[in-house]
């Protein structure tokens, strides 16, 4: 073979070797180009769904905090309408003293026993035709939940009273 055949050969080589290396460079580029954007499009749905994370969790603190407030409304209507029931049975006590006719501690047994049955509006259920009432009450907290159940007999005096606390999570 003559000198000038090997070196176009050579030539030949050297140029397919520059192709092939341009050309595998041409596609690295493509497919590197190709996870750039599935990796933008990706980032684009993370931050998405992390918009859309934030917006429920905002949605939920709001729906706790209503929840705390209508617990504390609820909490400060029974304390107000524990007082005017205390307030009345003291009214109607005093009354009782200054009726010449009546004894003061039946007055007060008899206003318990026919009271007891509206305290029916805030969990309280009448048992055995009025003789004992039973009272649950459920409260809860961001921290914990709490149970409450207290029966009285007919006389108005408390029998059995049974709390159960457990914290949240």
């Amino acid at each position: 073979m003559s000198t000038g055949l090997i070196i176009a050969i050579v030539i030949a080589a050297l140029i397919l070797l520059a192709l092939f290396m341009l050309v595998g460079r041409k596609g690295r580029e493509r497919k590197h180009e190709t996870r750039r954007h599935e990796a933008r499009e990706i980032a684009r749905e993370a931050e998405l769904g992390r918009a859309e994370a934030d917006k429920t969790r905002a949605e939920a603190d709001a729906q706790s905090a209503e929840a705390r407030r209508q617990d504390a409304l609820a909490r400060e209507r029974q304390a107000q309408a524990d007082d005017q029931h205390r307030e009345a049975r003291e009214r109607h006590i005093e009354a009782a003293k200054r009726h010449p006719d009546m004894d003061e501690k039946e007055a007060a047994e008899q206003y318990d026993r026919e009271h007891a049955a509206g305290a029916g509006a805030t969990g309280a259920t009448t048992a055995g035709g009025g003789e004992a009432v039973q009272h649950y009450e459920h409260t809860e907290t961001p921290d914990e939940e709490r149970e409450r159940r207290f029966e009285r007999n007919e006389q108005g005096e408390v029998v059995r009273d049974e709390e159960h606390q457990e914290p949240r999570r």
